[in-house]
């Protein structure tokens, strides 16, 4: 029994510890949003090296309109456009090497953008900068060696205004119905919880005229 179980937690830990580094890829979060929504990205960056990680670029999918970025100390942050002013790529590059990502550690940069009209995938293909000049493209599929983040738009109800607010109607009368309900189910409650009161009462009134 013993070296069966010391069996089973040597090879837990194998699978584990070969996952691991598979796991710790650039991420873009969220991974599900809705038509027309200003959605706030992050944007994780691990290093799995031993070196620095002192720059990384996102690529701005056609279809998603890239409004602005939340600054980071030590860290500089420039954008490309294409013919149309169209904002292609968000790059943020480190300042000096105290700014950079340290082995073991992880970065969060944050955009937020307005996603396309139509329900469907947006893609991330990310390109991650080494100190020693090697640079790691997470541009593959989802079962691809460095794969790309992916966030799957679905069909909002929502309208949005050009200040990137939205209201979505059919919530309203959602939350107004439930709204309802919980006052119609908070008197009912109330009533009940009178009653069992009520019968309390009367019950320990009959009990004791019983005894007498």
């Amino acid at each position: 029994m013993k070296k069966r179980i010391t069996a089973f937690l040597v090879t837990f830990a194998a699978v584990f510890l070969i996952a691991l580094p598979a796991s710790a890829h650039v991420t873009v979060n969220p991974s599900t949003s809705t038509t027309e929504a200003w959605e706030t990205y992050t944007v994780k960056i691990p290093v799995e090296k031993e070196v620095n990680t002192n720059k990384v670029s996102i690529k701005i999918a056609d279809n998603v309109d890239f409004k602005m970025y939340q600054p980071v100390d030590g860290w500089k942050v420039t954008t490309e456009k294409n013919d149309d002013d169209k904002v292609t790529t968000v790059t943020w590059e480190a300042e000096n090497d105290d700014a950079a990502i340290k082995p073991g550690e992880y970065r969060l940069f944050s955009f937020t953008a307005q996603n396309p009209a139509d329900a469907g995938e947006v893609i991330w293909d990310a390109f991650q900068y080494y100190t020693d000049g090697s640079i790691v493209e997470w541009t593959g599929d989802a079962d691809a060696d460095l794969p790309h983040s992916v966030t799957e738009i679905t069909k909002s109800t929502a309208t949005t205004d050009s200040h990137g607010h939205t209201s979505d109607h059919d919530a309203d009368t959602d939350e107004s119905a439930d709204s309802d309900e919980d006052t119609a189910g908070s008197s009912t409650s109330n009533v009940l919880s009178i009653a069992a009161i009520v019968i309390s009462v009367i019950a320990i009134v009959l009990t004791f005229i019983r005894r007498k």
